[in-house]
């Protein structure tokens, strides 16, 4: 493996490498340099030798082999979060490639050409135009990629199946700085390793993925007071219990925003909302199937028809604060595990933009019929308490309120992890992610093939076998 070693790199070599380079290179002190570094979550604070700001595959070739060169540790940053602090590196190299952030839709043909930097809003903003879209996690932010190769769970997928179950072709460049097409067709084995693998295999320059006609969707968000939470959540699971794929979104525990739809005397309180996204078009279907959730009593409502891509950006977080995400898959949710849901959620530090997600599963992404190292996703629920705060002194009580609400759910849990959102994990969790330890060595084999050295190991990391 690459081991960082910042020494070895002069400053005639950095010149040498730009004058190559058809993007920008950042290095210590250079303008934007700061900018560059910085990450959503402001907790991460790592400084590299160098940024590669890619613009073309051919810059992500010479930035793979700059790196190797001079036994720099590489970080890959895509399009999205780096919640982790897995897209930076100390004293090493960062391939950026948030200047590729291309999207081509062929409306012919329902799929688009995504490139590496490209978060879901670039995605989203393409496709709606044509009346398409696809699973794309919870927010516009997320990068495209980094969803797509840990899964991606998003407000579609009970309906589209997950993000990665669209996935028709990838281009990436190698350890060795070589460009490899994966698809069913060229390299099935990396392409299989890609649905849920994550980083590992290397970086991700584009991708193809299928597209679905869907103009536009029906979207509720129904506010309750905290305190009828456990009443609402047995109410959630009864009602997605019996729903059909179109009824999509999830149950959270919020801090009321100041908005028209929302009583003065809720703004500022932790609340209990339901999101109800209905992907059909027939409106009489649409307010049958909603129809249970909308009568137990909500206390505040939004409605409207809204474009996908709006809906994407209804939870979009604000930026400059500190997060800790973690997460729980439950195979079923009986009275002991909404009342231990709900109490937690009590917990929940507010008034601040944390919040605690329910997400139901089921209908496509339970049926299909894939041997993706993805186990997660035959799980009837997705427990998700992402902790947000903005003073550094709150980080212990936040951190600590996460793990402790997920700890909490544990006996009815899986325990195989959602990479996308999880913490720091424990070895036998992050093998569980990935469905145990066959899909483990399997992974592994692929690994030793296109990265013997492990050099993109700033992820979940699967040591090459």
């Amino acid at each position: 493996m690459a081991q960082l070693n910042s020494t070895t790199v002069t400053g005639t070599a950095v010149a040498e490498f730009r004058s190559e380079f058809a993007g920008q290179v950042l290095e210590p002190g250079d303008s934007g340099y700061d900018q560059a570094r910085t990450v959503v979550n402001p907790l991460v604070d790592l400084r590299p030798r160098v940024i590669a700001q890619c613009e073309t595959v051919d810059d992500v070739v010479r930035a793979v082999r700059f790196g190797r060169e001079h036994d720099l540790e590489i970080a890959v940053r895509g399009g999205g979060h780096g919640v982790g602090g897995e897209a930076l590196t100390d004293g090493g190299i960062v391939i950026d490639l948030r200047r590729m952030s291309e999207v081509t839709v062929n409306p012919e043909e329902a799929n688009a050409r995504v490139s590496g930097g490209a978060t879901m809003g670039h995605l989203d903003r393409a496709a709606q135009p044509y009346g398409l879209a696809t699973t794309g996690g919870r927010v516009s932010t997320i990068g495209v990629c980094g969803l797509v190769l840990n899964g991606g769970s998003g407000w579609l997928d009970r309906r589209f199946g997950l993000a990665c179950d669209n996935l028709l072709a990838a281009e990436l460049v190698t350890a060795d700085g070589d460009v490899v097409r994966a698809s069913p067709e060229e390299n099935p084995e990396l392409f299989w390793a890609l649905h849920g693998g994550g980083g590992n295999f290397g970086v991700v320059t584009s991708m193809t993925l299928r597209l679905h006609e869907l103009p536009s969707v029906n979207v509720s968000l129904l506010l309750w007071d905290a305190e009828a939470g456990p009443d609402v959540v047995r109410a959630y699971r009864e009602f997605m219990g019996a729903s059909t794929d179109d009824v999509c979104g999830g149950l959270m525990y919020m801090t009321a925003p100041s908005e028209d739809f929302v009583p003065l005397w809720l703004v500022g309180r932790l609340v209990c909302a339901v999101l109800l996204i209905h992907t059909g078009r027939d409106p009489d279907e649409v307010a049958r199937d909603l129809q249970p959730m909308r009568e137990a009593g909500h206390v505040a409502e939004m409605s409207a028809e809204m474009a996908y891509a709006d809906v994407q950006c209804l939870l979009d977080g604000p930026p400059g604060y500190h997060t800790y995400w973690s997460a729980e898959h439950v195979t079923t949710l009986p009275d002991e595990a909404v009342d231990r849901y709900c109490a937690g959620a009590q917990r929940m530090p507010a008034p601040s933009p944390s919040q605690y997600l329910l997400a139901p599963q089921g209908g496509t992404v339970s049926r299909a019929l894939t041997d993706y190292p993805i186990p997660w996703r035959y799980a009837a629920w997705g427990v998700y308490p992402f902790g947000v705060w903005r003073d550094a002194a709150d980080e212990e009580r936040v951190v600590q309120w996460a793990q402790s609400v997920r700890a909490e759910m544990s006996p009815w849990a899986t325990g195989a992890v959602y990479l996308s959102v999880a913490g720091d994990e424990e070895e036998h969790r992050m093998v569980s992610g990935f469905g145990g330890w066959d899909n483990y060595h399997r992974l592994a084999r692929v690994k030793a093939q296109y990265d013997p050295e492990n050099v993109f190991h700033r992820n979940p990391n699967i040591k090459p076998a």
